[in-house]
């Protein structure tokens, strides 16, 4: 197994990562991080989401943070899309000239998920996406689809993998760019991680795999770096590890009892560049990012690096106890 030479890493930190948190960030400090993640070196990143905000209130401001974006080439600016109805609300900006590069949309490979989260089965799900997939083409938006919980349910247990496979398929038939792999709650080893890569990468052998894990079991860095020596080179990660399940306004269920999380991306970032492979980031500024969100969210998160700081490669003298 050889780990890629360069590797996109896709920062979900104003997205993903702020979905789990329970109270309003102000759109001031939203606009501050993503242009502090750009200023580090990422060159991907997820911005919003167009969920219903009486759903979602963290992302009712949806619009004026695409608004408020200082735009810079060479970077894409993703958005989750949750529905047809989002679709419409996002076509209005692309129209008016503050869209997204790219929109993900996710249909999870356990029904019985999809069913609780988005209240469509697959049929009417896949039916739904490809309308929304053909609009985005049109518009020259680039897709990202999502076969969801493709490690294990919260709700269904196990899935199989030909579940995954049958969404995955329906993406790509239906035009997606790239196929991200979502382990919605954290249910992968490194193992099981390359099994069902493996998989997928032999039936589809010319899709783009996007590594999505969710750290909800602490997996989260060594899943990631289990699917890049299989020869993915896209990755998602989260500051801090925050992210995960959604905190709606009012929805009581709590998988896994409520803890959550994303691959921590100055965890990740530090341990790619200590492995000499390149992501283009600068892990000090990255460092600071994550301090920065600490003082945000207004508690401690979970990355290691901002505490113990970087490996110390060279002498450094210390005084005598």
């Amino acid at each position: 197994m050889a780990m890629p030479d360069f590797v996109r890493v896709c920062e979900c930190w104003a997205r993903d990562g702020l979905q789990s948190i329970p109270h309003v960030i102000p759109t001031e400090h939203k606009l501050e991080m993503i242009h502090r993640i750009v200023d580090s070196g990422v060159t991907k990143l997820e911005v919003t989401s167009f969920s219903h905000p009486k759903l979602l209130p963290q992302f009712a401001d949806c619009v004026e943070v695409l608004r408020g974006i200082e735009r810079r080439q060479g970077v894409s600016y993703v958005v989750l899309m949750p529905n047809e109805k989002g679709f419409d609300r996002f076509e209005r900006c692309v129209g008016e000239g503050y869209g997204a590069d790219e929109i993900i949309l996710m249909i999870s490979s356990s029904e019985a998920h999809n069913l609780v989260n988005f209240r469509m089965g697959h049929d009417e799900a896949k039916r739904a996406h490809a309308r929304i997939i053909a609009r985005a083409k049109a518009l020259g938006v680039r897709v990202i689809g999502c076969p969801g919980t493709v490690w294990g349910c919260p709700i269904a247990g196990d899935v199989d993998v030909e579940d995954v496979v049958d969404i995955t398929r329906f993406y790509l038939d239906a035009g997606a760019d790239t196929i991200m792999l979502g382990d919605t709650t954290g249910a992968a080893n490194p193992r099981s991680a390359r099994e069902r890569i493996g998989i997928l990468q032999e039936l589809f052998p010319s899709a783009v795999f996007i590594a999505h894990f969710h750290d909800t079991r602490g997996n989260g860095v060594v899943n990631s770096v289990a699917a890049l020596e299989m020869g993915l080179a896209y990755v998602d990660t989260s500051i801090g590890a925050i992210g995960g399940q959604p905190t709606p306004k009012s929805d009581t269920r709590k998988y896994q009892f409520g803890f959550t999380g994303n691959t921590c991306s100055e965890d990740l970032v530090a341990l790619l560049d200590e492995m000499g492979v390149r992501t283009g980031i600068d892990v000090d500024r990255l460092i600071e990012n994550g301090h920065r969100a600490e003082a945000i969210i207004g508690q401690p998160l979970r990355a290691n690096v901002i505490r113990s700081g970087r490996v110390n490669h060279a002498p450094r003298a210390f005084a005598p106890a």
